[in-house]
């Protein structure tokens, strides 16, 4: 879509500058921020399932910002568990709130995924949805969030080898205000699935 562009910017966080790509589109309807998936196994803001649900968020008319954690690509500072990230998440919400001053939705992909709901539950208001996709549950403190902070999607490969797809299904199936899809036959990266993710992300959009 030639009306569509991408830059990539810093910003000041809270353990130093954070390394972000800004897709920006004509006439939006939201904003979203994505978390990528956990950086000690190489996750990265242009992870593929991670740059699945921009393509998604930014067909169905979001301006989407994606952003590497501290001590990823060029953003400074060093892993902190998940504690540290989740403050990086909310440093690049408060930007995003204010350069685009629309309605805010928080995706996160695996250890993207505990983040972008931690980050969810410290803010006031909460963002318009979360959508988590495989998000880490058992390896996080993901069950302290529940209930969640606001209404979700989940999305979670049934034959998922990272995280274990019983522990999505038991502590999130049936929560009130969580939606759950099953992919069947598929694994954490959603390989040979990506058309099918996208397609599900964005019929999860234009629903709103």
């Amino acid at each position: 879509m030639s009306s569509n562009s991408e830059e990539r910017l810093t910003i000041e966080g809270p353990a130093g500058s954070l390394e972000m790509l800004v897709t920006r589109v004509e006439n939006p309807i939201a904003v979203t921020v994505i978390c990528h998936p956990n950086p000690v196994q190489g996750g990265t803001m242009t992870n593929k399932v991670v740059h699945t649900l921009m393509r998604a968020a930014r067909d169905q008319h979001f301006c989407v910002v994606r952003f590497n954690f501290r001590g990823v690509g060029k953003s400074a500072g060093e892993h902190a568990n998940g504690e540290g990230e989740v403050d990086d998440c909310l440093a690049v919400i408060d930007w995003a709130l204010k350069e685009f001053e629309l309605p805010l939705w928080v995706m996160g992909f695996s250890f993207g995924g505990y983040v972008a709901a931690a980050a969810a539950a410290r803010m006031d208001p909460a963002p318009t949805r979360l959508l988590l996709v495989a998000p880490s549950v058992e390896r996080l403190p993901f069950a302290d969030l529940i209930p969640l902070a606001c209404p979700a999607v989940v999305m979670m490969g049934e034959d998922d080898d990272v995280v274990a797809p019983s522990a999505v299904f038991e502590l999130l199936d049936g929560q009130p205000g969580v939606e759950v899809r099953r992919f069947p036959e598929t694994g954490h990266f959603f390989h040979g699935r990506l058309v099918e993710l996208k397609e599900s992300v964005e019929s999860v959009l234009t629903l709103g």
